[in-house]
């Protein structure tokens, strides 16, 4: 039964409409843009040194206001063929790719375009409409914002059947939240909000239930539409309703992977009877088209309707593309200049306005998450307690007993940031993705997570070394320098295991990792390897181990008071501190600091990109 002209059901789908059409179009219309590829091809290079082909040589162009679907069995290069003409794909390729006749910028290309991928990557305890607020926000000019973004954060709740949880939590393995499907279709609105020209989709459908799947569609049908947007869709069978829905159809063959049609969704069954292969009464027309694209199965045609294709369609399509480079639409910057109060180059909104976005959500997922204030303010707390009551009266104790007070202090600060790391790696998983889409700058995103968690910590860790103080009984005179020395070091510590997790692979490997510093800086504290007596090599690392200066201060505070001065010249011999090195300490120290936090600043940007 041949598909009809795809079309939204207008029992299901007229509220959406109706919304789209009275919200003033002309303020929520995008400049509309054409995409045109030539020649688009790619292969891998095998361990024996032979290029394979994933996706031949195919040219096509394509309008505004279109719903594409890319079709074709696994291994055919759709989900390729989708990575290079939206600029995702970071292998090498060959052709060339062109937006209103003109080739890409890289800069500014992902200022019109937006890409939506297979994964739902959002913090937990983010709302759903914060969500999609939160792209739109980012990709909203400051000057057409007020009034607007509120406005198109409502449509797209709507257009989605998002509504009625616009208020519900993402959740995740710890948190309750939405369904699968539901988050499938924020992570779609999330996608429209940031006002591409040009949505690219892959696989939106997949592991979604019939009725999810279509809700999806539908609203990208909608919108593409409404808005004159061009969103192409990579989507494996979809069911007849679903289907309609599409305005064009690029379906590919595999083995490698080759254009077998282009063109209307609702001309592609009387192409395939024209080509001899009329679709079966009762039979998804799509579900046949698979069948006879797929190789080494027993209803391949494969050969045939490659054949057919550059004999009967690839002329024309070649000479729509040809005409596409001769007829010029706006240009990118013509096109963000086309939008009040756009501003030129890589990212929609300024830097303060980045960092002000992703400080209001930092601030609203932390304190939604008791344990993200619990971890890092009771627990020290509780520790410093517990190592205060084992220590209790220290103050009264010999020299000997107050140094192995201090070591097991500022070892604690150095072990607590460990368990941290995990989150850090957690979070960068999706900033990874954020920034790939320009929502941001990496170094805004360090800036918010240091305004929120450093303060977090350094309150924890200031309550661990008061209340283990306090409890120990030590005399109060010691506490400037203990406590002076103590945030030094844990603001040292909190930098070396951000930069590990900016850098690590995973969890573990980032707890792996982050042992061996920390380990030799515990040990090149100048007490237990005294430098006088240390081997030339371990001399080397004593000018920039924090727990040296650490301890040289602390211990040389304690010497001076201490009431038996046998012992006094005992340990300051023995370990040859001295009170020269403070200021050299503290300078050592903060610019350590500095270059940890910039090196961490590096790794997000450089490593651990969205590789396609």
């Amino acid at each position: 039964m041949a598909p009809q002209q795809p079309r939204l059901d207008s029992g299901s789908s007229s509220k959406s409409e109706d919304n789209f059409s009275a919200a003033h179009p002309a303020s929520l219309e995008l400049p509309s843009a054409s995409l045109t590829f030539k020649d688009l091809s790619f292969s891998v290079q095998l361990p024996t040194g032979e290029q394979k082909p994933i996706l031949e040589p195919c040219s096509g162009h394509l309008k505004p206001g279109q719903l594409v679907a890319l079709m074709g069995p696994s291994g055919c290069g759709k989900s390729t063929l989708l990575d290079m003409l939206a600029m995702k794909k970071t292998a090498k390729y060959s052709g060339e790719v062109l937006v209103n006749g003109h080739v890409r910028d890289p800069r500014t290309f992902q200022r019109v375009a937006t890409y939506v991928g297979q994964e739902d990557v959002m913090p937990q305890h983010w709302k759903v409409r914060e969500a999609i607020k939160f792209n739109a926000i980012l990709k909203t000019p400051v000057a057409k914002r007020k009034g607007w973004t509120g406005a198109a954060v409502d449509l797209l709740l709507e257009a989605f059947g998002l509504s009625g949880i616009k208020d519900t939590y993402i959740g995740g393995p710890q948190v309750r939240g939405i369904s699968g499907g539901q988050r499938r279709r924020v992570t779609l609105a999330r996608g429209i909000a940031a006002q591409g020209s040009l949505v690219f989709c892959d696989e939106p459908t997949s592991g979604l239930s019939a009725t999810d799947a279509e809700l999806c569609i539908k609203a990208l049908s909608v919108i593409a539409k409404r808005l004159s947007v061009l969103i192409l869709v990579v989507i494996h069978q979809p069911r007849l309703e679903v289907a309609q829905l599409f305005d064009s159809l690029l379906l590919l063959t595999s083995g490698p992977g080759r254009l077998v049609y282009q063109g209307p969704m609702d001309g592609a069954v009387a192409y395939m009877e024209t080509c001899g292969r009329p679709v079966p009464q009762y039979v998804n027309p799509t579900d046949y088209f698979l069948d006879l694209v797929t190789p080494g199965i027993p209803t391949d045609a494969s050969a045939m309707f490659v054949q057919a294709y550059q004999q009967r369609l690839e002329p024309q399509i070649l000479k729509r593309v040809a005409h596409a480079y001769e007829e010029k639409g706006l240009t990118v910057q013509e096109m963000l200049l086309a939008r009040s109060g756009a501003r030129l180059g890589k990212y929609a909104v300024p830097f303060f306005t980045q960092l002000g976005t992703l400080l209001q959500r930092k601030l609203a997922i932390t304190m939604r998450n008791p344990l993200a204030i619990i971890l890092p303010l009771l627990i020290p707390a509780a520790l410093g307690a517990a190592v205060g009551f084992m220590f209790r009266g220290v103050g009264n104790e010999g020299l000997m007993e107050q140094i192995s007070f201090v070591f097991v202090l500022v070892t604690l600060l150095g072990l607590g940031g460990l368990g941290l790391m995990p989150i850090l790696i957690e979070a960068r998983h999706y900033m990874k993705l954020e920034t790939s889409e320009t929502l941001y700058t990496e170094a805004a995103s360090v800036l918010s997570s240091f305004l929120v968690d450093v303060p977090l910590a350094f309150m924890g860790a200031a309550f661990e070394v008061l209340v283990c103080f306090v409890i120990s009984g030590m005399d109060v005179e010691h506490l400037v320098t203990i406590f002076t020395w103590s945030m030094l070091l844990f603001f040292f510590y909190d930098s070396l295991f951000g930069l590990v997790a900016a850098c690590a692979q995973d969890g573990q490997q980032a707890m792996s990792v982050a042992t061996a510093p920390l380990a030799v800086c515990l040990l090149c504290n100048g007490f237990f390897i005294p430098a006088p007596k240390a081997p030339d090599f371990v001399k080397m690392i004593f000018p920039i181990s924090p727990n040296y200066y650490a301890m040289q201060a602390i211990v040389y505070d304690l010497c001076q008071s201490a009431e038996n001065p046998f012992f006094k010249d005992f340990f300051l011999t023995y370990t040859g501190f001295t009170d020269e090195h403070g200021l050299q300490g503290v300078v050592v120290v903060v610019a350590e600091i500095i270059l940890l936090r910039g090196l961490q600043l590096v790794a997000l940007k450089f490593l651990h990109n969205v590789q396609k």
